[in-house]
This record gives C-alpha cells, sequence and structure tokens, in this order.
C-alpha cells in the first residue's frame, strides 16, 4: 500500500527553494509546518496549510519543541525536508575556522540535529520520509566555495548512510541535488574576511570566480523547479536516494562522475578562477 504523506516539517522555509517547495507541498494537500529563524512563510492559495513556526536549526531544544508540537496537534509526522542553509565563498587558505565554523553550524549540522529530533517519531510509527538539500556542488567541487562543496557532499552522503541505518524502521531518504536557482541565496553569500583585502594574493581571483558564480545563479532555474522535485519523491511508493532535477544537471553529475578528476578540476578551474 501506497503511504501517504499529509504532514510536514520544511526548514529553511521563508524564502527561496524552501518557501517554493512548502507552498507546492500545501497545494497538493499536505500540511507544511514551515520552520525559520523570522517565522514568516509563504501564502497559499486553494485548501493548502502552511503553519510558520520559529525554529532555528541551531538549537536542539527548539527544533524538538517544534516536532512535539506538531505531534500533538498532528498526531504525527510524515517527512521532514531539510532545506535550512548558509553559504560562504573564499579560498580556503583565507576563511577563518570562525567562518568555517558558521559555514558547518547551520547547513550540516542543523540537518544533523533536524534529522536527529525527527528520528524517534519515524521509528515509533515504523514510517517516514527523510529528505536533504544537497547540490550539485557535493560532486563538483567549487573553487573559491570549498566548505560549501564540503557541507553539501557531506550532506548527501550523510543521508545515503541515514538511508541504509534506518531502512529496517520503514523510514526513506532522499538527497536533492540543486544546480544554479535564483533565490535570494546568492545575495546572502558571505566573503571570507582576509579574502576582501585587496593586498589578499587570491583577491582577484575569488572575485572572479564569485562572479561568475554569481551570475550563474541569477540566470539559474527558478525554485520551483526543485520544489516540485521534491513533491514528486515524497508522492512516490518508494523515494530515490539521490535526485538532481533537471535533465542538463543530471547530465553534467553523471560526467562529472565518470570522466577523470583532473579533467574536472581542470575544467571547473578555468571556470571559476
Amino acid at each position: 500500500m501506497k503511504e501517504q504523506v499529509k504532514t510536514v516539517l520544511l526548514t529553511g522555509g521563508s524564502g527561496g527553494i524552501g518557501a517554493a517547495t512548502a507552498r507546492l507541498l500545501a497545494e497538493a494537500g499536505m500540511t507544511v509546518y514551515a520552520a525559520s529563524r523570522s517565522g514568516k512563510a509563504p501564502e497559499v492559495s486553494g485548501n493548502g496549510t502552511i503553519i510558520p513556526v520559529v525554529m532555528d536549526v541551531n538549537d536542539e531544544a527548539a527544533i524538538a519543541s517544534v516536532v512535539s508540537r506538531i505531534i500533538g496537534e498532528r498526531g504525527g509526522l510524515d517527512a521532514v525536508v531539510c532545506n535550512a542553509g548558509n553559504g560562504i565563498a573564499g579560498p580556503i587558505e583565507e576563511t577563518s575556522i570562525d567562518e568555517v565554523q558558521v559555514q558547518f553550524q547551520t547547513t550540516f549540522y542543523g540537518v544533523v540535529k533536524t534529522i536527529d529530533a525527527c528520528l524517534p517519531v519515524f521509528r515509533k510509527q515504523r514510517r517516514g520520509r527523510i529528505v536533504t538539500v544537497s547540490s550539485v556542488a557535493a560532486v563538483a567541487p567549487l573553487p573559491y566555495q570549498g566548505f560549501y562543496s564540503a557541507v553539501k557532499a557531506g550532506i548527501l552522503n550523510l543521508t545515503k548512510a541515514l538511508a541504509i541505518e534506518t531502512r529496517r524502521f520503514g523510514i526513506q531518504c532522499c538527497s536533492v541535488m540543486p544546480g544554479d536557482v535564483r533565490t535570494g541565496f546568492t545575495a546572502a553569500r558571505k566573503v571570507a574576511v582576509k579574502a576582501t583585502d585587496k593586498n589578499s594574493p587570491y583577491y582577484e581571483y575569488t572575485v572572479k570566480g564569485v562572479e561568475a558564480m554569481s551570475k550563474d545563479e541569477r540566470e539559474g532555474m527558478e525554485p520551483e523547479v526543485i520544489g516540485k522535485a521534491i513533491l514528486r519523491q515524497l508522492r512516490r511508493r518508494r523515494m530515490r536516494p539521490e535526485v538532481t532535477p533537471t535533465f542538463i544537471y543530471s547530465f553534467l553529475v553523471w560526467v562529472i562522475r565518470r570522466f577523470p578528476q583532473g579533467v574536472v578540476l581542470w575544467v571547473l578551474g578555468k571556470m571559476y578562477s
């Protein structure tokens, strides 16, 4: 019998991919608890339901409180979509440990904390779905976004390992890997402080690389493309372990994994440095 997803917790729901996904899931008949630090959420037409909740993915107590609220109001939780994240650009050498920690704290540890809060519920129910938002950068190591690439690669492999560990409990896991998407993420991306110094040996390369990435993102796909991909997986009887929306990016990932890595790195270097 096909498992029907009715109640979803979604992080990073105030804008971009998160807001688009929340709206699409709600319009498909799901009740979406759209979590963010601001507590803002998109409006939804028709009979869809989006419930905005204030939740910082860095705060384990806040996450636990939201999960408890959902169980109390809905009697269960069918799926969690881990989308919250941030980005930092800059050469690896000139990115401070404090800046690295900010990148990992929200985008990686926030995913871990959110999943950890949902797993006991899913195990007790003997069902549940976990969707994480990784990136094509997980397999295409971007120069001047090395730590972002590392975080997204970590999310991808964490999700796959989790799929193995939790299968016996009826839990399914899927990692969605967007390519360039047109969202506010581009403007919100931070640059390592040292890399903004014009005397830095990396300065002109960082500027060129970040400008190229920003241009690709501004000309990228709409966030609804990713939201639709997430919706399709939640509707499937069996979610795929990994999904790269659009043929172009799916083909790109296929090529990156099969071509000699020296060639891949040379091409990425030409594109972004």
